[in-house]
This record gives structure tokens, C-alpha cells and sequence, in this order.
């Protein structure tokens, strides 16, 4: 399938780098950390453009319950929502300058992200050919938010899919794997494929 760039005249230039990353994304994955038993979820992933020089982001991750009867197995229609995980919102950016040590087939990006379980991520690493690598540069939280010290994420475009994987250091735990899925897009904001154009 053929990279696609939306719209021009909506997008700010700045943003071209992210564009692969436009639209609805949906798929499974699996949380698996120390207090946490190894549990499959569902996700929904928006990337977004007001046309400003930044992406908005929202994540929804809903954990995977079995159902509890024989009536929800014949109509899963009516069978209660899985319960949400965790949310989290934000913006991706290109920053106007191009820090010290970012390859030079790639460009930097800047994310900040907000979780309601009281800590916001400031991370910081470069993106192109289809994968972004992140790391946090800052972790704030309130007094009573999550005990979150540090965070990686790497994004990658794989056969048209977005597979993610995150590694977290929290709760006095040193950084380790945390969280990974695989999601398909489900809308044709932008086609994708495994080599988009930067």
C-alpha cells in the first residue's frame, strides 16, 4: 500500500514526519508487570490534526474480562464494557531545532502526556522510517499520583500495523517491560505502509 500524506492544506509542514501516525488505530495487547498479573487488554489510539504544528493523541486501554454468564456469550452486544485500564492525552511535536545527536535520516520528536492517574511524561527521541523511540526527560506527579520515575516507548510501523511496546520504571521498580500491542487502523485518514515518507 502507498504512503498517503492527508490533506496538505490541513496539516501544518511541521508535522509531516508524524503523519504516518494520523488516525484511529485499534487492536490487543498485554500488560504484564510486578503487582500486576499478566493481562490482556483492548486499545483504541487517536493521532490527530487541528492544523496546528503538533499531533493531538488520546489512548484508551479497556482490560479483556471473560464473560461472567451464558447470556452474554450468546449477545456480547449486551454484555457490560470492559472496564478502562488506563487513559492518557497529549501532543506530539517536531521541535524547530534539531538537537545534538538525532540520526540524520530522522527527526526529533517531543511528547507530552497526561495520565488521570496524577503524573504527567515529558519524553523526548527521534522518529522516521516507519519508528519512533522515546525515553522520558521528566516525570511530574502530584502528591498522590502514581509513583512513575521513568518511562521508553517504541512505536513501529510493520505491514501496515502500529505495534508499540513500553517499558516503565515505577513503585521502586527498576525500568522493565510494561505494556505492548498491536493495532490496526480503522479509519483512511492516511493508508500506511512499512516505509512512509519523512
Amino acid at each position: 500500500m502507498t504512503f498517503a500524506l492527508p490533506d496538505p492544506e490541513g496539516l501544518a509542514p511541521e508535522v509531516y514526519p508524524l503523519a504516518w501516525l494520523l488516525g484511529r488505530w485499534r487492536g490487543q495487547g498485554f500488560v504484564d508487570y510486578p503487582g500486576i498479573e499478566e493481562t490482556a487488554f483492548t486499545q483504541e489510539v487517536e493521532f490527530a490534526s487541528d492544523g496546528g504544528p503538533y499531533l493531538s493523541y488520546t489512548s484508551t486501554i479497556r482490560l479483556v474480562v471473560a464473560p461472567d454468564d451464558a447470556a452474554a456469550l450468546e449477545s456480547p452486544e449486551a454484555a457490560a464494557p470492559a472496564p478502562v485500564w488506563s487513559t492518557e492525552s497529549g501532543y506530539w511535536r517536531i521541535p524547530p531545532e534539531r538537537p545534538v545527536g538525532v540520526s540524520a535520516d530522522k527527526f526529533p520528536v517531543e511528547v507530552l502526556l497526561s495520565d488521570p492517574a496524577g503524573f504527567v511524561t515529558v519524553l523526548v527521541g527521534e522518529i522516521g522510517n516507519g519508528r519512533v523511540d522515546l525515553a522520558s526527560d521528566l516525570v511530574a506527579r502530584v502528591p498522590g499520583g502514581a509513583e512513575v520515575s521513568a518511562s521508553k516507548r517504541l512505536f513501529g510501523l510493520v505491514k501496515g500495523q502500529l505495534m508499540w511496546a513500553h517499558d516503565l520504571a515505577a513503585f521502586g521498580h527498576p525500568m522493565q517491560t510494561y505494556a505492548s500491542a498491536t493495532l490496526d487502523r480503522v479509519d483512511a485518514t492516511a493508508p500506511a505502509d512499512d516505509d512512509p515518507q519523512d
